[in-house]
């Protein structure tokens, strides 16, 4: 995936009531992990946005079974407060 001028492109999905899905060949990075290592490189990555995984800052499902949405939920359309 890249865009017209060859960088790789990065792609942002809020899934409604679920996690955000990162699609891009770059690093999720953990500052707190020693010298900001990097946690994962993959092409999706799946971030938790309910706050109630056991997996931070993956999501792990978690939100599916809480039966809606948390306070810490993100809203996913940019209109939405």
């Amino acid at each position: 995936m890249t865009d017209s001028i060859g960088t790789p492109a990065t792609e942002v999905v809020l899934c409604p009531g679920g996690p955000a899905l990162i699609r891009s060949d770059v690093a999720v990075v953990d500052v707190i992990v020693a010298e900001g290592q990097s946690v994962a490189r993959r092409p999706v990555v799946a971030l938790c946005r309910c706050g109630r995984t056991g997996r931070a800052p993956w999501c792990d499902g978690t939100h599916k079974l809480a039966g809606g949405p948390t306070a810490k939920t993100l809203p996913t359309r940019k209109d939405e407060p």
